[in-house]
């Protein structure tokens, strides 16, 4: 049995021209550094101004009188209320509480929504909402067709009006504009990002990707911008507390479970997964928390922490997070082991390693 073809996006030859260490990662061949090094990524976008692909990441049309009914139903936030131009976060359940995927709405107008999602779950998701749709509606799968680059850093908008006028870039996080211009490509522009820095994520035809790659490139020369790779994109965002899908969440985490419950909205008329999240309960009976390594060593996901002797959870995620200089983890533990201060350890391939509980995120930038 032959293993299936990993795909590349209209990004890959540039990955290789500047470097990158190419990695199968979702099905798809992307870089997970360049010679730089992660180190060096990560603190280029804390400091300056990093670039990631994420053309990998799939998109998914929501059209239709009924598409607004159709998200408020398929996704535990509520889209009632939002302009044109305003982006929402939420997870998407199961019948019974549990997470089929994250992702990310931006409404162009009142008849079509995009929906962002994991590409690892692109499929899947897609064929979740089909499955789920009612009414007038009609879901889209455009992954194929879009190119998704992720400027980040304090730098980044700056070098983005180099090659835009600035008010093409939204002013407000969590919006979006669209069919704007860029370098001469009809892209759009979104401030939703997974770093923790300001920043924005730019959207253009796939095959338009490396030209709208080399402009930025050019208008950051002077800016400390360089090409970053899976790897810090990472740490970046554990760093800052952000959660990644088939860690902090999958099919059998609920979102309160997972810290989302903002994101959940029980005063809704209805949605999937609603009555089980009810009787999961409130608070649930285990949640996630943040963990800062005090003992020696690095904390990775799916290690057994402890208190006192006795297993209360275990780990999600884990690293060494180059700008804070520390080791940290994330964990879901029992509801009732997770108030900060509280001292834990964690078995380390058959080692304890004393950590501390502490509130997340680990990091976050100064406004």
């Amino acid at each position: 049995m032959s293993e299936e073809k990993l795909l590349r996006t209209s990004l890959y030859d540039t990955h290789v021209k500047y470097g990158g260490k190419i990695v199968p990662f979702a099905g798809w061949e992307l870089p997970v550094e360049y010679k730089t090094g992660v180190i060096a990524e990560h603190m280029a976008v804390r400091t300056k101004a990093g670039m990631f692909d994420v053309s990998h990441m799939g998109e998914i049309l929501c059209k239709g009188p009924d598409a607004l009914k159709n998200l408020n139903m398929i996704l535990t936030n509520d889209y009632s209320g939002m302009h044109d131009g305003q982006a929402r976060y939420s997870p998407m359940c199961n019948e019974q509480g549990g997470v089929v995927d994250d992702l990310i709405v931006y409404k162009k107008n009142d008849q079509e929504y995009l929906m962002v999602v994991n590409a690892a779950n692109k499929d899947k998701d897609f064929a979740w909402v089909k499955a789920h749709q009612s009414g007038n509606v009609e879901f889209e799968d455009i992954s194929d067709t879009i190119g998704q680059i992720a400027l980040q850093g304090p730098l980044a908008k700056g070098i983005l009006k180099k090659i835009t006028a600035e008010e093409n870039i939204p002013a407000e996080y969590y919006a979006c504009t669209f069919d704007r211009d860029v370098a001469g490509v009809k892209c759009m522009i979104s401030t939703t990002g997974y770093t923790g820095e300001d920043g924005v994520e730019i959207y253009m035809p796939m095959e338009d990707a490396p030209k709208i790659y080399e402009a930025l490139m050019a208008a950051g020369k002077d800016e400390g911008l360089i090409p970053c790779g899976l790897g810090a994109r990472d740490t970046l965002r554990l760093e800052a507390g952000m959660p990644l899908y088939g860690h902090e969440m999958d099919d059998t985490v609920s979102p309160r479970e997972a810290g989302l419950g903002i994101f959940v909205k029980m005063d809704k008329e209805d949605f999937i997964g609603k009555d089980a999240i009810e009787k999961i309960g409130k608070p649930p009976k285990r949640r996630k928390i943040g963990l800062k390594v005090t003992g020696r060593g690095i904390i990775r996901e799916h290690q057994d922490v402890y208190q006192d002797g006795k297993k209360i959870g275990v780990t999600t995620s884990g690293t060494h997070c180059p700008y804070l200089n520390h080791a940290f983890a994330a964990a879901l533990v029992e509801t009732d082991k997770r108030d900060p201060g509280t001292k834990v350890e964690v078995d380390v391939r058959g080692r304890m390693v004393e950590a501390e509980i502490v509130k997340m995120p680990f990091y976050k930038r100064a406004d």
